[in-house]
């Protein structure tokens, strides 16, 4: 399951479009989502999205979901403290919990939705960019978009070994849990920080490994990156081109607009 995202960005039809214009698709919805006064052009940018995600990637719609469900708890937890203590205006309704009267006006509901909305078009972007271009892919982007040589191979080096040492804090735990390590609360304390500190340990042993194997094959301080020549045709430039003059379009049209 580590490699999931880029299994499926590995066999998507998408990947065999453009970065570049994927990336430009990805900022605009991000840019627009976020500053849209209404939740209209979030909404809008979530579907599309996710209708590109799921038609042209093909990407399984229950794994699709998952993949949203999970980080849209964390913004519907947020919503409901903005939902009961911001805004102003109308009641639109109330809940009485211990004695305790929490009411919700229109200016909260409005704006919860708003962050609902934003944190969803946000994530369908990503996701997006996620399940059509391998990650390595995205390195080689990145590195001839400007950012200095040091940081793109910091973070080729640290996904790499996210992965590897996740394996291993997996195969620990498994040991320990064999071994009756997480009974009781007390043993599982223990078995927790047998776990950090063996992977510490392990980590350290690696990065020294690593540095001497690279030294051994003569590094420069350069690491060589592979970038497929994906020329823009001329269909995907007209679809991208209607899809951000629909976006603007809505986001002028419901940009003062109240939601309630």
């Amino acid at each position: 399951m580590n490699n999931l995202l880029d299994d499926y960005a590995l066999a998507s039809p998408l990947r065999h479009h453009s970065n570049w214009l994927k990336l430009a698709i990805v900022a605009f919805g991000l840019l627009v989502g976020v500053s849209s006064p209404s939740p209209a052009t979030p909404l809008f940018i979530t579907l599309s999205m996710g209708f590109a995600t799921l038609f042209f990637g093909k990407i399984p719609l229950k794994f699709y979901l998952k993949l949203v469900l999970l980080p849209l708890g964390f913004a519907a937890t947020g919503s409901v403290v903005i939902l009961f203590f911001f805004g102003t205006g109308g009641e639109v309704f109330s809940l009485e919990i211990f004695g305790y009267r929490l009411v919700a006006n229109t200016g909260g509901v409005e704006m919860a939705l708003l962050v609902i909305s934003r944190t969803v078009s946000g994530m369908s972007c990503v996701f997006f960019l996620a399940l059509s271009t391998p990650m390595i892919e995205l390195f080689a982007v990145v590195k001839r978009s400007g950012i200095p040589d040091s940081v793109v191979e910091l973070s080729m080096l640290m996904y790499r070994y996210i992965f590897l040492f996740l394996d291993v804090a997996i195969s620990i735990k498994d040991a320990q849990t064999i071994r009756l390590g997480y009974t009781n609360f007390r043993r599982s304390v223990y078995s927790i920080a047998m776990l950090a500190s063996t992977l510490f340990i392990r980590s350290w042993e690696q990065g020294e490994k690593l540095y001497i194997a690279m030294d051994s094959r003569c590094y420069d301080g350069k690491l060589t990156v592979f970038e497929a020549k994906r020329p823009i045709r001329a269909p995907e430039a007209v679809l991208t081109t209607v899809y951000a003059i629909l976006t603007i379009a809505l986001l002028h049209f419901t940009g003062n607009a109240g939601f309630i």
